[in-house]
């Protein structure tokens, strides 16, 4: 890789992660390209050299998500049975919790935020949770269970209820408690 490839490669990133934090923080009505540029160390004028919108960044901010999901998901495989894997997804929220009660769930604020447009980010925040849900009901099919979309649905919802619960009253002990609850759930499923 060149080094002009490599420093183009870096400022995308940088103005990514920034534009990530800055939509989790404040959502995208609120988030403006200077913002993301002063945060990321970049010349405003600079932003338009890799992003031409504020749209194609929240686009890359969303294929960020949707790759840190599949490596999240990935990395459960290492959990020998879809039980422990499914509670392994759940202490994942855990070490996010203070993070949840401060701004939201990142991905789930920002798909309840892009679900309110009709050009085409919505779609596209939606395939995070999709990727999710279709993950927990293989695990729950694994498990032996008929109901295995129902049942993953029903996890999600549970865990994205709690999420939402927290930040609303400011409370990161409360995602800790109900990912907990949702553990013994698993738990009596198996």
């Amino acid at each position: 890789m060149t080094d002009s490839v490599a420093v183009t490669s870096d400022k995308r990133e940088r103005l990514t992660e920034s534009a990530r934090a800055l939509l989790h923080e404040q959502g995208v009505q609120r988030t403006t390209l200077a913002e993301v540029a002063e945060r990321a160390g970049i010349p405003a004028g600079n932003v338009y050299y890799y992003f031409k919108t504020k749209d194609e960044l929240v686009a890359a901010v969303v294929d960020g998500y949707v790759q840190q999901a599949r490596e999240l998901l990935k990395s459960l495989e290492r959990h020998r049975s879809p039980q422990g894997r499914l509670k392994a997804f759940l202490r994942s929220w855990e070490e996010i919790d203070d993070d949840v009660a401060r701004h939201g769930c990142p991905i789930g604020s920002l798909c309840a935020e892009l679900s309110k447009r009709d050009d085409g980010l919505d779609g596209k925040a939606s395939e995070v949770f999709a990727l999710v849900i279709d993950w927990a009901e293989e695990q729950f099919r694994e498990l032996g269970k008929r109901d295995a979309r129902d049942l993953a649905v029903a996890l999600f919802g549970a865990v994205e209820g709690a999420a939402l619960l927290s930040n609303t009253l400011h409370d990161a002990e409360l995602m800790v408690r109900q990912t907990r609850r949702l553990e013994r759930w698993i738990d009596s499923l198996a």
